[in-house]
């Protein structure tokens, strides 16, 4: 009986199943949901030509990818599709992803004013060039063709985030107009105009609200001059052309500047830096304490030097005066790096006389396969006195690892075998 009991419920179920199933056979379910829950299925297709494909669904799905708030168009993307989407679009975008495979300056100037009227949160854009390749592989940048077309960046003026990457494409910083709510700014591998001032494009009177700075592989920024009251991160790498820096950021907490000068047609650096709440500087690049201006750091927690090198050419003049700017410091960041052939290089870690009095030292070793106790212990008996160190050593694992040659000089200096070396205060490695 129970058996014969649970089979009818059984069967009663199955077709009440087959009932609906044939009832809503012709009936569009999804359709009828709310467009909010509609717009969060869409956003599952990743891409926005996905989105838009699903308009041929029906009537009712016709308009619903143009009140995405996120789109995202990947390198495939036909760049005319891309400003003709961005018309079409209906509500605020709160994130917009376009990538390509190196565009020319016209293509990318037609959707960006479309993207400027639709934007509300982030824009992320990424060309990617041979060019670009290249110059993160540490190769020279290439010298923008003449006559080639420039980008007239708009003015963002709802964006709170904006990263272009534009593959060394010209690019002119927009005269006029207040980017009220940006508060991130990525500008990577980009030619700027002669013209360009881009100082005052990032300072408090156009960008109020700007809290972190990037730029990276930038051309054609000869004078510098970023005045910010709302500034906390900037960081400045591999400006080609730069001769003189200005920074006036009373909030600053960190900055950093790699490689701008090295490059540059005076081999003096010129920069003004005033930034008294700084707690960390990393300073890569060409030091003259007689032409870089520090102001007072009094917060000031962690410096990080340009690289150290321990055999070689030529003396290693920046890091040494940047050091020479301090008494003592809590954090200590210093790179140590011996060149794969050092013979008939002058040995240079003499010249480093003394360091700060340092609470913390990390330090960053690169060997390549040459022996380094000289220079552990050198270094580690200027700091006799740290508290926490921190011992990093790179490049190729030990099994990869090839070792110097065995008349190799780096191993030429043995009293640090047979010296003492007291580190009473370490706590910590």
């Amino acid at each position: 009986m129970e058996r014969s009991d649970g089979g009818g419920e059984i069967s009663a179920m199955r077709s009440r199943i087959s009932s609906d199933s044939s009832t809503a056979a012709g009936e569009d379910r999804l359709s009828a949901l709310p467009d909010d829950i509609l717009v969060l299925v869409l956003m599952r297709l990743h891409t926005a030509a996905a989105a838009a494909q699903t308009s041929v669904l029906s009537r009712r799905w016709r308009r619903l990818w143009a009140l995405l708030p996120e789109l995202r168009f990947p390198s495939s993307s036909d760049p005319r599709h891309i400003a003709s989407a961005l018309l079409a679009h209906q509500a605020p975008l709160a994130f917009l992803d376009v990538a390509t495979e190196d565009a020319a300056a016209e293509s990318v100037a037609a959707w960006v004013p479309a993207a400027t009227r639709r934007l509300s949160g982030s824009l992320v854009f990424t060309n990617r060039t041979p060019a670009a390749n290249a110059a993160d592989e540490g190769d020279a940048p290439c010298e923008r063709k003449r006559g080639a077309a420039f980008i007239d960046l708009p003015c963002f003026g709802n964006a709170t985030a904006v990263s272009l990457d534009v593959g060394y494409l010209g690019v002119v910083a927009p005269l006029a107009g207040v980017f009220a709510r940006l508060t991130k700014l990525r500008l990577a591998h980009v030619h700027f105009h002669s013209s360009c001032a881009l100082g005052d494009a990032v300072s408090s009177r156009r960008c109020p609200s700007l809290e972190k700075l990037t730029v990276r592989y930038a051309m054609g920024v000869t004078d510098l001059a970023v005045r910010s009251s709302s500034l906390r991160r900037m960081k400045l790498e591999n400006m080609d052309s730069l001769e003189k820096l200005t920074v006036v950021t009373p909030a600053l907490k960190h900055l950093t500047v790699l490689t701008c000068f090295y490059r540059g047609r005076r081999r003096r650096p010129v920069a003004d830096i005033e930034a008294r709440q700084l707690k960390v500087l990393r300073w890569g690049d060409l030091f003259d304490r007689s032409s870089v201006k520090l102001g007072k750091m009094k917060h000031l927690q962690s410096v990080c030097p340009d690289v150290f090198l321990v055999y070689g050419y030529p003396p290693n003049d920046p890091c040494l005066a940047l050091l020479r700017c301090f008494k003592i410091i809590h954090e200590l960041c210093l790179t140590l790096v011996y060149l794969p052939d050092i013979n008939d290089r002058p040995y240079l870690l003499e010249d480093m006389k003394m360091l700060p009095g340092v609470t913390s030292l990390h330090l960053g070793l690169t060997s390549n396969g040459h022996a380094f106790g000289t220079c552990l212990f050198h270094i580690l008996k200027l700091c006799s006195g740290t508290r926490k160190l921190a011992l990093e050593i790179s490049g190729k694992s030990l099994e990869e690892q090839t070792t110097c040659p065995a008349d190799c000089i780096c191993d030429e200096h043995q009293n640090w075998k047979t010296e003492e070396l007291l580190l009473n205060h370490l706590q910590e490695v």
